[in-house]
């Protein structure tokens, strides 16, 4: 809404007490009247308690709307004078006060409509011969009475020329047909504003409006535009227009407290000056912090709202004001005005000329006018909207001069109907002083707006151009210094868009503003609009706030990982002990202390140990179905034949040591006389256990998806624990009876002690599984296959330490151990002695 509302209010004990007759300047006869509606005084009295359909008493002067009335007044005098424009016509006015109140701009607007030389208003069914007392209206200045008028107008096609609305409603050519206005829309500085709040990268604001047409459809737009610009609004509220309300200020608190509760640092306030001051008295009554507060032109140069107290500390203001030309002449007109309305002669005449246009019923206008004096006109005399009343009469003027074809400084006195008029305006051009103007296909003049911003300075306010708006936005940012401690723009952002990989979740209640959450590993986000997370396939992966899957790489024990070398150098290790052990056995198989460790029988166990340590690489390298049968017995099987030897090792010795005495039995003699038999039971029954194991529930290979975040664990899943337990508890069994017959047997003094050999190699074999268990179940699956073969190896290397290797010691460096009475065959010696018994 264009108007400066309530801009300089007069109060009545600051009027000069000069008498004028001010009042008797608002009619002039003339060839053709133009009306005129100005809000020349302020309604006091609340309308919601009238009961009677009476005259309201307008008691408080607006100086603002009186400088408008005699722009108006200055025009058409301009215009009588004018040798080219209207040549021999007289142009008239009938002004009229409005108060600012829709219901008292309808008595002045039904009186326009009677029909020329009466006060009544013509009951017809066709209104195309009807002259009305004028021709077109200029006026009103707000949009709230506008479209209360504008519809009266338009019914009997009389044109209608705003200089201050400005809401998008008034468009509607279809509703609002003979109106048109020499301001630019709402639309076109709410652009403005959207374009500032782009420029200082503010999305995230609050926006207040005045509870009437202006602040509603105000709102209404700014909302669809934000959104299409990204912007958030974390507040919208109305606040009361009338603020003659006793309750206002508890009406005021909430939208105060909703502001404090978002946290925005930009308000868009879109409302008329006096609920602008009301809802600022209060926030500084409340103690709101400082923010920035965008204005619209009806109250940023309002002197209703810069004349509050401590209104300087409220934040940065930023507002739009219409460009506006200056009216030339017109403060010297304006003075000279004021000193002929102190002269009688000059106020007779000029109430002799008012007489003439008819008589006024409705009484005369503004008589508070009268009081006016230079000093309280003068803060307002360089109004903008001025120049915007200028226009408008200027246009109807040139339209007028169109219908009555004006040729060679001549116009016929033609009767000429408003609908006449109504026509040559839709497509009129103008110019005024070289300044040329039309009316677009809104029927709206606009010349784009000024962006100003308040600047205290000793207390007094100054407006400092900042740049302007006429499509696109031009702004010096250096020249705006804000409320901060740098002077440099508040933050007053929310995320409305996200990055690549990331959702929007939606920020509290407001709908347009979101919090940006980062997709978890494991999922994508590939549009930034989604609002949930993908999911990858099993088979794929991703990282962190990701837009897309990878596929997953394979992940099993690598031959070139530095651990499985490590293990591989054991291993090697292991396999050339055991080769030196056996190639030394080899050679002295016929020896006492090859003999005494078990003979042949030696040999068997160190070619298993060997096997045993190549069957660790089967843990080695990607696993396949086959080698997931295999692993596991293999290696049982190849223990198996190492501890069956030394088993019917331990067995003789039992026997020996504990029952030399008793009668001799079949178990004697097949522990004494065959023990090859022994091995080859025990290796049948383990071959039986695994033979179930690789047929009737064999291991399979599974690819894990879930373990790792990158790679699929490819391993080998055992799927019977029991004949698992089978296959191993055999071979642990053998270990713990042979630990049994030998960990009690007491040899001869200077004797070699072979059970203590057997001993000790099943303590370390349990001591590998006592590692093993524990240690497999506690480490990542995916070094579980290093734990097994870690496992083997150090198996392999305890039964070589405890049980060859000390023999392969005294075979190479203590031969002279090596003989029969140091290691006498006691199993042997013992049988002697029974049979030279028997």
């Amino acid at each position: 809404m264009a108007a400066f509302l309530l801009l300089g209010i007069g109060l009545g004990s600051s009027l000069a007490q000069e008498q004028r007759c001010i009042s008797s300047l608002f009619r002039k006869p003339g060839d053709y009247i133009l009306g005129g509606l100005f809000p020349l005084q302020v309604l006091t009295t609340n309308t919601t308690y009238r009961t009677l359909p009476d005259v309201y008493v307008c008691e408080r002067l607006y100086t603002a709307g009186l400088i408008w009335a005699l722009g108006m007044k200055f025009a058409v005098e301009e215009i009588n004078n004018s040798t080219t424009l209207l040549p021999g016509i007289k142009l008239g006015y009938d002004i009229y006060d409005n108060c600012m109140e829709p219901i008292v701009a309808l008595q002045p607007s039904l009186f326009f409509l009677t029909k020329t030389g009466t006060s009544s208003v013509g009951v017809l069914c066709n209104y195309t011969n009807y002259q009305t007392r004028v021709l077109a209206v200029i006026g009103p200045q707000s949009s709230e009475l506008c479209t209360v008028t504008a519809k009266l107008f338009s019914f009997f096609l009389i044109p209608q020329v705003s200089y201050g609305a400005t809401t998008e409603k008034l468009n509607n050519e279809e509703l609002f047909p003979s109106f048109f206005r020499t301001v630019p829309s709402d639309k076109i500085q709410l652009e403005a504003m959207v374009e500032l709040l782009l420029s200082f990268k503010w999305n995230w604001i609050a926006v207040i409006g005045s509870d009437d047409e202006y602040g509603r459809e105000g709102l209404n737009l700014l909302s669809s535009m934000a959104v299409s610009k990204n912007i958030c609004i974390a507040y919208e509220g109305l606040i009361p227009s009338d603020v003659s309300s006793p309750n206002l200020e508890e009406m005021l608190e909430p939208t105060i407290q909703s502001i404090n509760k978002t946290n925005v640092n930009v308000i868009i306030l879109f409302s008329n000056d006096r609920p602008v001051r009301a809802l600022l008295k209060q926030c500084l009554k409340l103690g709101l912090s400082k923010k920035v507060w965008l204005a619209t032109e009806a109250w940023v140069m309002s002197e209703v709202v810069t004349s509050l107290k401590q209104v300087d500390s409220i934040g940065t203001v930023i507002g739009f004001i219409i460009k506006g030309g200056n009216v030339a002449s017109f403060q010297e007109y304006v003075s000279q005005l004021l000193e002929l309305t102190q002269q009688k002669s000059f106020c007779e005449a000029s109430q002799k000329e008012a007489n003439e246009v008819g008589s006024n019923v409705l009484g005369p206008q503004c008589p508070q006018c009268d009081h006016i004096s230079q000093e309280n006109i003068s803060s307002v005399l360089e109004h903008r909207q001025t120049f915007a009343v200028y226009t408008a009469v200027y246009s109807v003027a040139h339209a007028l001069h169109k219908v009555l074809g004006c040729e060679s400084g001549q116009c016929k006195k033609n009767n000429i109907k408003p609908w006449q008029l109504l026509e040559e305006m839709k497509t009129l051009r103008f110019s005024i002083k070289n300044q040329s103007f039309h009316f677009d296909q809104y029927r709206s003049i606009s010349r784009g707006y000024e962006i100003i911003a308040w600047s205290w300075q000793e207390g007094r306010i100054q407006y400092i151009s900042l740049g302007h708006f006429n499509g696109n936005l031009s702004i010096n940012e250096s020249l705006l210094h804000f409320h901060t401690k740098n002077q440099k723009e508040p933050m007053s952002q929310c995320l409305t868009t996200c990055k690549p990989g990331q959702i929007r979740r939606m920020k509290g209640f407001h709908l347009c503003c979101y919090d940006c959450i980062d997709c978890e590993e494991g999922t994508f986000c590939s549009s930034t609009e989604d609002t949930t997370c993908t999911p990858c396939p099993k088979s794929q992966w991703s990282p962190e706030r990701s837009s897309q899957c990878y596929d997953r790489s394979e992940k099993y024990f690598f031959w070139s990982e530095p651990l499985a070398v490590i293990l591989l150098g054991l291993l090697f290790l292991a396999l050339v002990l055991t080769c030196l052990a056996g190639t030394l056995f080899l050679k002295n198989l016929h020896t006492p202390v090859v003999q005494a460790a078990g003979g042949g029988m030696c040999l068997l166990a160190l070619f298993s140990l060997a096997l045993m340590c190549v069957s660790t690489t089967l843990y080695v390298g990607k696993p396949s179905a086959t080698i997931c049968k295999l692993n596991q017995p293999f290696f049982a099987l190849c223990l198996n034949l190492c501890f069956s030897t030394i088993s019917v090792k331990a067995f003789q010795i039992v026997l020996v040591h504990d029952f030399a005495n008793s009668r001799r039995t079949f178990l004697h003699w097949l522990i004494q006389r065959c023990p090859w038999a022994i091995v080859a039971l025990c290796l049948l029954v383990e071959s039986l256990f695994c033979f179930w194991y690789v047929y009737a529930s064999p291991p399979i290979v599974v690819h894990n998806y879930t373990l790792l975040p990158t790679e699929v664990l490819i391993q080998c899943k055992v799927q019977s624990w029991p004949v698992f337990a089978l296959v191993h508890g055999h071979n642990a069994s053998l270990a713990f009876i042979s630990f049994l017959c030998t960990f009690m047997v007491q040899m001869p003094a200077k004797k070699y002690n072979v059970a203590r050999g057997i001993t000790f190699t099943m303590i370390a074999y349990f001591v590998a599984m006592v590692f093993f268990i524990p240690t497999y179940t506690s480490v990542k699956q995916e070094y579980q296959p290093a734990v097994l073969m870690a496992a083997i190896l150090l198996c392999t290397l305890g039964l070589l330490a405890c049980f060859y290797l000390p023999k392969c010691y005294i075979i190479r460096f203590k031969p002279e151990w090596n003989t029969m009475d140091y290691f006498q065959d006691y199993t042997r010696e013992r049988l002697e002695e029974k049979d030279s018994q028997d």
